[in-house]
């Protein structure tokens, strides 16, 4: 069995817990409380990663993340990492991307353990709207979040 470790980071939407073993990450939590442990190497890379991210330094991630339950599961999630930095897709037009319903589009980013890293925040309702967002502050949180990505590409989000 493997240990499980966390570490925490602070950032500009608040503490970010970073969970983990030796092997993989296992969970992100925004707004998160605690104190930090020392990190597995999975953990370090990650908290690293994030870091760089929140500072424009990064715009993808390369972490060993913890295998959803179902291949299904697999192929809407690499979906949703394949949404680019900096640019949205409302629920509707990703399942149809993805072969899959809205519904179901909105679970997985409803249950999402690694906000950021699997960029649900990048999903929009089919109007523009933010819709819901399940991590941090919620809508505030998401809306930070895409604010972020349209400073550092210049983007015009949809």
């Amino acid at each position: 069995m493997y240990a499980r470790d966390h570490a925490l980071i602070a950032t500009p939407i608040g503490s970010i817990r970073i969970e983990g073993d030796d092997r993989q990450l296992l969970r992100i939590v925004i707004g998160a409380e605690g104190a930090p442990m020392p990190g597995t190497a999975a953990v370090r890379h990650a908290a690293e990663q994030l870091a760089q991210w929140f500072a424009g330094e990064r715009r993808h991630f390369n972490l060993p993340l913890a295998p959803p339950a179902t291949p299904r599961g697999a192929i809407l999630r690499d979906g949703l990492i394949a949404v680019p930095f900096g640019q949205t897709i409302s629920y509707g037009d990703l399942s149809r991307v993805l072969g899959s319903s809205a519904r179901a589009i909105g679970q997985l980013c409803a249950r999402n353990p690694f906000p950021l890293v699997v960029p649900c925040h990048r999903v929009l309702n089919q109007g523009g709207g933010l819709g819901a967002y399940s991590a941090g502050e919620g809508p505030t949180t998401k809306s930070w979040l895409l604010d972020h990505e349209r400073r550092l590409t210049g983007e015009y989000l949809l």
